[in-house]
């Protein structure tokens, strides 16, 4: 057991973490490696699949040709959970597509036959302890776990033993609510992972340690002074929201309302949803409206990028913040969203100076007003101008935006990770 921590009942919340011994800024509480992980396919090629290190010259698999490897005790390592997938790769070509839940189950089922034991990585928690929610599970819900299951089958039925439809149900549900997403240094998503000992911390809106990963291995540090015996926190989701909107996703997605102080009070609120400062304020009808608007544009945009080509989808950012600015000010957080998806789609077209534009309006609310002191959404904020800035030739300014993520990185990710050297050797080469 990490000897900072131990399980215990927590009042209102059940099983819960809390600490056994004072914490300081930056400490790092424990580690959990993956039980379970997968790569994203989008990144095969740029990470091992086995240890996820970023590097490039990894060796292809032999026989299907698309996972790659660091080394050959890597490609062994990773051989119990590749084959899996391995010859259906080759088999079904651009027709393989199963989602990376349906990848996640395929290797826990694998592994719980292959370690029926306790893992290191249950030390706090075990797999099959995870909650599912089964009984809060609505028709939608289940119909897309019936879907996976169905995908299961049909990628994976060469090489897996399955269970009955009952455990597997119980099984996607559980994944689903406790399932991890690995990002790098800029939020970029890398794959999925199951670390049950993680999963044991209950959620706050204003947490008091904070999950990063090297590699395949999550780590807990401490973002706040925490004392013996108090609960940890982690944040379960984006902090930049208004109150509603993360009730309604954590109810949505973890099946609980946020009691936190944050929750309870409401206090940041108004600052979250800042309006324009004309001579006569918009009316409260006015603002209602623009906000139901927002959060249905959102989604939209979320639905588009599947299917609609970048200049669309900047023409959506657009549109949205032209209309959005008749009532909201830019430092209200609907705008930061469309802000931040427009730069996301000017970095993918390779405009830099538009990507500059958007990440100059965003930081300074985003670590200024909306966001903890030591958040991952900052720190990536921040490399991302100072990396723009350095390819535009503006050294200063990206030289000091670096500084200002490492300053943040090297409290959440520690002094020693191996992103912290990258940007170290950034800087130095300009």
């Amino acid at each position: 057991m990490p000897a900072a921590a131990e399980r215990f009942l927590s009042e209102g919340k059940g099983r819960g973490l809390q600490t056994r011994k004072d914490l300081q800024i930056g400490e790092l509480l424990f580690t959990c490696p993956a039980y379970t992980h997968v790569l994203t396919v989008n990144e095969r090629g740029n990470h091992c699949e086995h240890c996820f290190t970023r590097k490039e010259a990894l060796a292809k698999c032999g026989r299907c040709k698309l996972a790659f490897y660091c080394n050959v005790t890597c490609q062994k390592a990773d051989w119990p959970m590749h084959k899996l997938e391995c010859s259906s790769l080759s088999k079904f070509g651009q027709n393989w597509n199963p989602s990376e839940t349906v990848r996640l189950v395929a290797r826990i089922l694998v592994k719980q036959k292959m370690h029926p034991e306790k893992t290191p990585s249950e030390e706090l928690l075990a797999v099959d302890e995870f909650e599912s929610h089964l009984d809060k599970l609505d028709n939608e819900k289940r119909e897309l776990i019936e879907s996976d299951i169905a995908a299961l089958h049909h990628f994976y039925s060469k090489h897996l033993d399955f269970p009955d439809q009952a455990t597997l149900i119980e099984l996607f549900a559980k994944v689903n609510c406790n399932g991890f997403t690995i990002e790098d240094e800029e939020l970029s998503h890398l794959g999925s992972a199951i670390f049950p000992s993680v999963a044991l911390m209950n959620h706050s809106c204003c947490p008091n340690v904070i999950v990063t990963y090297k590699g395949t291995i999550a780590e807990v540090r401490a973002v706040k002074r925490i004392g013996p015996g108090e609960e940890i926190f982690t944040s379960y989701i984006d902090l930049l929201y208004p109150t509603e909107d993360r009730q309604d996703r954590l109810r949505d997605s973890y099946f609980f309302t946020c009691d936190c102080r944050e929750c309870a009070t409401k206090a940041k609120d108004k600052e979250k949803l800042e309006v324009t400062k004309y001579d006569e304020p918009p009316k409260p009808e006015a603002v209602k409206d623009m906000i139901k608007y927002a959060r249905n544009i959102i989604e939209e945009f979320r639905r588009a990028k599947h299917y609609k080509t970048p200049s669309e989808l900047l023409e959506i950012c657009e549109l949205s913040l032209d209309k959005m600015g008749s009532v909201f000010e830019d430092n209200n957080v609907y705008m930061l969203h469309m802000m931040y998806q427009a730069m996301g789609v000017c970095l993918y077209m390779q405009d830099w100076d538009g990507a500059l534009r958007y990440g100059q309006k965003i930081i300074k609310p985003y670590s200024s007003k909306h966001y903890p002191a030591y958040s991952l959404n900052v720190a990536s904020m921040w490399l991302k101008l100072g990396r723009l800035y350095m390819g535009l030739e503006h050294h200063s300014a990206g030289a000091k935006a670096l500084r200002k993520a490492l300053a943040i990185m090297e409290v959440v990710h520690g002094k020693d990770h191996p992103y912290i050297f990258e940007i170290k050797k950034e800087l130095e080469e300009k």
